[in-house]
């Protein structure tokens, strides 16, 4: 074999597990666009390797990418940019190939918003270890290899992640709800706040429920309610069309139920555009926590998802 026919076949088996490697540094990065550079970068380095002496290609790639992943974890830009109260992870479609693998319950529940929020508690170390055995199920010995340290520090700073991962996931909703019952409270959420019902809106939320919101980018803290009705006369406020509110979104949006990241949501869309998203977490019937997403570049994949999506009717054709 010539070296252009290996250079295509080294490339092939590159995209081939792309994939993979994306969903890899989506999990810890939780930034879409941060983890596409991150596996381009990985297959510049693939490039430049001398990959005769890679004996397992898909562990060396894995390795790369989780480093390349650690240092943008660590950069003073990203303390900057992941500051607490002021980040929020990159919400991805249902269906979205960054979002796999997704056949256990501890790999789905590794991308819910919920837990990639919660993973910004962890220090860069504790959540690659947890990343790497709870979605990739590396062993301890793999992971030790992938990070340059030994297997029972992997087991130390996975207990530590668990830890605190379980801790704060107490807090919030359901790992997993039945379908049907979750779209039933989200399009009862829908009524009561897009008619006004303060009381219904107060009733659909735990008593701790929280609300958070990336004021559609235009501010650099996010913003947060932490009452029940505080939560409510903000979703009244805020679900309640207007035509300014229309003017600001550039026409008349239609809102349709989707799932992102595994969890219930609404989407705000206009033509083929994503302009808005709001999730939800549940647990025992009512509504945990509440997010609102509306920044442009936090929404540019899951728009383009969209656009290739077969949406059922919109719960409401013109908000």
């Amino acid at each position: 074999m010539d070296d252009t026919a290996t250079d295509r076949f080294d490339t092939r088996r590159f995209e081939a597990g792309r994939n993979r490697l994306a969903s890899l540094a989506y999990r810890l990065l939780g930034s879409a666009a941060d983890a596409e550079d991150a596996v381009q970068d990985a297959f510049l380095h693939w490039q430049a390797a001398d990959r005769h002496r890679i004996k397992v290609p898909e562990a060396w790639l894995a390795k790369v990418v989780t480093n390349l992943c650690l240092d943008r974890l660590r950069s003073a830009q990203a303390r900057r940019e992941r500051a607490v109260g002021a980040w929020l992870p990159e919400p991805l479609l249902d269906g979205d190939p960054m979002l796999g693998p997704a056949d256990t319950f501890e790999q789905r529940e590794s991308v819910s918003l919920a837990v990639l929020t919660l993973m910004e508690r962890l220090s860069p170390l504790e959540r690659a270890v947890y990343v790497l055995r709870e979605a990739f199920s590396h062993s301890h010995a793999e992971i030790a290899e992938i990070l340059d340290i030994t297997a029972s520090a992997s087991q130390q700073h996975l207990h530590r992640a668990r830890q605190r991962v379980t801790a704060a996931r107490r807090r919030g909703g359901d790992a997993e709800v039945d379908p049907a019952s979750a779209r039933g409270i989200v399009e009862e959420f829908l009524a009561a706040a897009s008619s006004g019902r303060t009381e219904r809106l107060v009733a659909l939320l735990t008593d701790d429920a929280t609300a958070i919101s990336d004021g559609a980018g235009l501010t650099e803290k996010l913003l947060q309610f932490d009452t029940p009705r505080r939560i409510a006369a903000i979703a009244r406020a805020g679900f309640k069309p207007t035509p300014a509110k229309r003017r600001l979104a550039g026409g008349t949006p239609a809102i349709h139920y989707a799932l992102v990241n595994g969890a219930p949501a609404v989407l705000f869309v206009i033509g083929d555009q994503v302009i808005g998203a709001v999730t939800f977490d549940l647990t025992g019937g009512r509504i945990a926590t509440v997010r609102g997403i509306a920044a442009p570049t936090r929404l540019a994949r899951l728009t383009e998802a969209w656009r290739q999506h077969d949406p059922d009717a919109p719960l409401l054709a013109q908000w």
